[in-house]
């Protein structure tokens, strides 16, 4: 299979991003096709790990997704690359369980990765090794196989740490990267800025690219990725095409980006027709069957959202007479009537009748457990399906007899019980879903959409 490696690190915030961009950069440029992972539920650091790589950059997430469907999405997406690169979401040894079986430490193991160490070696010198040595010794399943210094100083900084570093532990310096303003991606309140706000974005990725390739031994990172092993996977059945003829429409801009790439394929997988368009920019609304609405930051373009008012318009009267539609997060958001930041009130499409309110903390994160109500306007087997959730936003002055599609078994949803609110043929909640074998959503939308058009437009 593929060579392979992953990022990982002592800590969150240690720089992983800005080091996986940049090496998937830098092994791009040497005219290598690098296929790119994240560890985990997250939308933001895939944008820029798919700009640096020229290919869209996959999820592995063991809340949503099984250990045969880790290795699968692994496995069925490296095709035609040469090597792929993991990136991982907080420390190596993080996660929500005690034991660690939803760690980066985990995730490395299932899908036989070697760990690229990256440390944030801000303040620290001779310290380095016992951390290095608490780490190798944590748990000798993971192969550790070499660390990147990141954020050194000068060149008597990088020297004691390489020193530490070589006379205590027996794992390689692949690199030291000094501290920058350049090598920089800013934080905000979901975490890093995503690449369509960042002013001359495939410069800055260059930037990190050369900085990484003169900073790391791009060789020696290769020849650790090429001992990988092989994985053992299993073949999924093919797609049935029912949903041949149906179009959705997607949003897609700078208010709304999240949206997973292995969800857009299940769309096609089955059929239907993915028809994008912008609602900050674009007057209308295109010809379509189904609305599909994804997270993003509308706040900060919602004087631009609520300037385009036929857009605006449009969407509300497509969804009070009957298209199907789901909208999740920041498409909630825009569907209210009013989206308040920082003092200042806009108004949105208003087919939601409650306002959306920014918080200066998180109003709900996490992983989310949800089970299906009377009123969910899709079947789903099993009874409870695993979503995710990060919002500072809260939806204020929803009627008493507001309907919701889901109950919330472990998160906070909407109202702290329920999310998922049902109008018409709209779904809309601050929980995202992820398409996998438990929670195959976008079948179950796209039935729904079938369905209403069938009942629209009988034979």
């Amino acid at each position: 299979m593929t060579a392979r490696f992953l990022i990982a690190a002592a800590h969150k915030s240690s720089g992983k991003t800005v080091i996986t961009t940049g090496l998937s950069r830098a092994l791009t440029m040497r005219g290598l096709n690098v296929q790119t992972f994240k560890k985990g539920p997250d939308y933001i650091d895939p944008m820029w790990l798919g700009l640096a790589s020229g290919r869209p950059c996959y999820n592995l997430d063991f809340n949503t997704m099984n250990e045969g469907e880790v290795r699968h999405l692994l496995a069925s997406r490296v095709t035609g690359a040469d090597i792929a690169v993991i990136e991982s979401n907080k420390g190596l040894y993080d996660g929500v369980d005690l034991h660690g079986a939803d760690s980066n430490a985990a995730m490395a193991k299932l899908i036989k990765a070697p760990v690229v160490l990256v440390v944030d070696t801000t303040g620290t010198t001779r310290g380095i090794a016992p951390l290095l040595m608490g780490y190798q010794a944590f748990d000798a399943d993971v192969n550790i196989a070499g660390v990147i210094l990141n954020k050194t100083g000068g060149a008597r900084h990088k020297g004691k740490l390489r020193a530490a570093v070589e006379e205590y532990t027996d794992l390689p310096v692949l690199g030291a990267v000094g501290r920058s303003d350049d090598l920089e991606i800013g934080e905000r309140h979901l975490g890093l800025t995503t690449p369509s706000e960042t002013g001359m974005i495939q410069r800055l990725i260059d930037t990190l690219g050369r900085r990484l390739a003169d900073s790391v031994d791009l060789d020696a990172l290769i020849a650790i990725a090429a001992k990988a092993p092989d994985l053992e996977i299993t073949n999924h059945a093919p797609v049935n095409k029912f949903a041949q003829g149906i179009r959705i429409g997607v949003a897609r801009d700078t208010a709304f980006g999240f949206y997973y790439p292995d969800d857009f394929e299940a769309f096609e997988a089955a059929g239907a027709e993915l028809v994008f368009f912008d609602a900050i920019n674009d007057a209308h609304l295109p010809d379509i069957d189904g609305l599909f609405i994804g997270g993003g930051f509308p706040e900060t373009s919602m004087a631009k959202l609520e300037a385009n008012a036929s857009m605006r318009h449009e969407v509300k009267r497509a969804i009070e007479a009957g298209l199907p539609a789901y909208a999740e997060c920041g498409g909630l958001m825009y569907l209210c009537e009013t989206l308040e930041w920082h003092s200042e009130k806009r108004q949105m499409v208003g087919v939601i009748p409650g306002n959306a309110v920014m918080c200066a903390r998180p109003q709900g994160r996490g992983h989310t457990r949800l089970s299906p109500t009377n009123d969910c306007l899709w079947q789903v087997e099993g009874g409870a399906i695993n979503a995710h959730e990060f919002h500072y936003a809260k939806v204020d002055n929803l009627p008493a007899d507001t309907k919701f599609g889901f109950d919330v078994q472990r998160g906070s949803g909407i109202s702290g019980t329920h999310d998922g609110i049902v109008i018409n043929n709209l779904m809309a909640g601050f929980c995202h879903m992820r398409n996998t074998a438990s929670n195959p959503w976008v079948n179950r939308f796209l039935h729904h959409v079938a369905d209403t058009k069938a009942r629209k437009n009988p034979a």
